[in-house]
């Protein structure tokens, strides 16, 4: 049976009521659970999931919904028990803050000013909105928040180009501006090499291995994953190169991109080639075998950051990096285990993944098959759970095992099965302990596997640093103790996965070609993007809270504006209000 328990203006940020509800859904007699807020978007959710209820009607944004399926109708007061207490609980700890909190932006910009950047994590449908109002206050601005229109984005992108600001995102997941983390990022030590990415945990990848290679990070700017596209054409892309072109601490500048329209693809890389500086770009799928000019060209992101640091080092470049570095594990099969599946919590670490594996198998492209996949072909699967279709009212994967431990034990049940490949993305934002909280399901299926006569073997890279607040070798220990078989990098990982079946990736040498294009091009920025790359920045951090505690950690400020949807997020009232303003 269904309960329903609508608290009215008491507002909480999803990612905590997304570990509320998941803590609740372990209680005994609990069937099904979901504790949101009121939203539209929310309210489909639960009409998806069958916990629509007609007391549901009349909730709005400001109000946390809680909805129980139970047949044990006095476990209801225990489940609001264990709402308020750890409700109290965020209240306790909010208060032990070394920041200032506040509830409006006048009150933002009064308690840190000077301010210049804002990260927006608000709901979808406000970023935009929230964008904006930054921007006028003259602050670059971190779009974290997906669900933004692309008609929003290239207009927010194109008012920050003419008032000289930088626009990162929207669904902009990481970056680190003067050692600064911002979102979910890495701590890596600074350097010479600028990184700019159309990827978000692609430029956690290259940053962590350029890290583990000796070379450091002078800045990362992530642009949200559309900003290649041929609606928005790169506006903050190509911000972002002449700014690290002008920042003198940058000597190499790294560029890393999904696939992109070809035209503005053409666009950039004739920009990069009217650069002082030397390049390497990753323009994932594609498979390069020439560099041109300054420009490096990669095939893999262990590759982008290995050419980035010999570049940065001035070591001689290497013709072909892309050779599996340790020897292929032995394995015991049985006949049908043919197959590898790769269950990600990083879409660009699954991608890279999935053409690699496209590759090992010679089918041209990757075929991806339904929503969620990046590969699905002859029973090898590589499919990215942080995709929308798999955090509709969960947390991210990065954050929470539970997707995850069903997908593995989803592909365990498949007899095909021989490797389940998959990442751990350290770095704030992410879980306190993701190695502790996956081994459980990982030593049950080796387990009953092997009680069934067959060997199922686990492949994974970690990515993340030892300056991470996770620590990387502990994870690591931890992992490899439960028998889990660890590469130092997601092309290291795949290309030992494939090589356990007896697979290989064939890659060419690149020879050094003259550049097709060396037009001169305009490198000037704004005072305020200068600015932006030489001090440490100042932030005000709209929406999710836990995105402070990097920021405190590395040396930047903060003040958190404490968010709420005006006048209860009524889309009318709220437009009568902007106006009067």
């Amino acid at each position: 049976m269904l309960y329903t328990i609508v608290k009215q203006n008491s507002y909480q940020d999803s990612v905590n009521l997304m570990l509320l509800t998941n803590k609740i859904s372990t209680m005994e007699g609990i069937i099904k659970v979901q504790i949101m807020m009121g939203t539209p978007a929310n309210k489909d959710i639960l009409k998806a999931a069958d916990l629509y209820t007609d007391e549901l009607e009349n909730a709005a944004s400001n109000d946390m919904c809680i909805v129980v399926d139970t047949d044990q109708e006095d476990k209801i007061q225990e489940v609001l028990d264990e709402v308020d207490n750890y409700l109290s609980n965020q209240a306790i700890a909010g208060s032990k803050e070394a920041f200032e909190t506040v509830r409006s932006w006048d009150k933002a910009t009064n308690a840190l000013p000077g301010a210049n950047l804002a990260i927006i994590s608000t709901p979808g449908q406000y970023a935009a909105e929230e964008a904006e109002k930054a921007l006028d206050r003259d602050m670059h601005v971190m779009i974290f928040s997906d669900n933004v229109t692309t008609e929003d984005e290239r207009r927010i992108k194109e008012k920050a180009h003419e008032k000289g600001l930088l626009v990162m995102g929207p669904d902009a997941g990481t970056a680190i501006i003067s050692g600064v983390p911002l979102a979910f990022a890495n701590v890596v030590k600074t350097g010479k090499i600028g990184v700019i990415g159309a990827s978000g945990t692609g430029i956690q990848e290259v940053t962590t291995e350029i890290d583990r290679l000796g070379g450091g990070v002078s800045h990362a700017i992530g642009t949200g994953g559309r900003d290649l596209s041929e609606k928005i054409g790169a506006i903050t892309m190509l911000d972002g190169i002449k700014a690290l072109a002008n920042h003198r601490q940058t000597e190499v500048i790294t560029l890393i991109s999904k696939p992109p329209a070809k035209e503005v693809r053409d666009e950039v890389v004739q920009l990069l080639q009217s650069l002082s500086k030397p390049v390497v770009a990753i323009f994932l799928g594609e498979e390069p075998h020439n560099h041109e000019g300054n420009v490096y060209y990669a095939n893999t992101l262990e590759e982008t950051a290995a050419l980035a640091v010999d570049l940065a080092k001035g070591n001689a470049i290497k013709s072909n990096y892309n050779h599996l570095e340790d020897e292929v594990p032995a394995v015991d099969l049985k006949p049908e285990q043919k197959t590898i599946k790769g269950l990600y919590s990083g879409g660009t670490l699954g991608y890279e993944a999935a053409t690699l594996i496209s590759r090992g198998l010679k089918l041209g492209e990757a075929a991806h098959g339904e929503a969620g996949y990046l590969l699905n072909a002859e029973g090898f699967e590589v499919i990215d759970l942080g995709d929308d279709i798999y955090t509709q009212g969960k947390p991210h994967p990065m954050i929470d095992p539970e997707t995850r431990v069903q997908f593995f034990q989803r592909a365990a049940k498949d007899e095909s099965t021989a490797i389940i490949l998959f990442d751990v993305v350290l770095g704030y934002g992410s879980h306190d302990d993701m190695a502790d909280a996956l081994i459980p399901g990982i030593e049950k299926i080796k387990n009953e596997a092997q009680a069934n006569g067959r060997n199922i073997y686990f492949v994974a890279t970690v990515c993340g640093t030892d300056q991470d607040p996770q620590g990387l070798d502990d994870q690591k220990a931890k992992l490899e103790k439960a028998g889990v078989i660890l590469r130092d990098s997601n092309n290291q990982a795949t290309l030992t996965a494939l090589g356990m079946l007896g697979l290989q990736v064939e890659e060419g040498t690149k020879e050094m070609v003259p550049a097709t294009n060396t037009a001169t091009a305009d490198f000037t920025v704004s005072e305020a993007i200068e600015k932006l790359l030489t001090e440490k920045p100042s932030v005000v951090n709209v929406g999710l809270k836990k995105f402070t505690e990097a920021i405190t950690a590395n040396g930047g400020r903060v003040v958190q504006y404490d968010w709420r949807p005006v006048a209860g997020g009524n889309p009318r009232m709220r437009k009568i209000l902007s106006v009067l303003k």
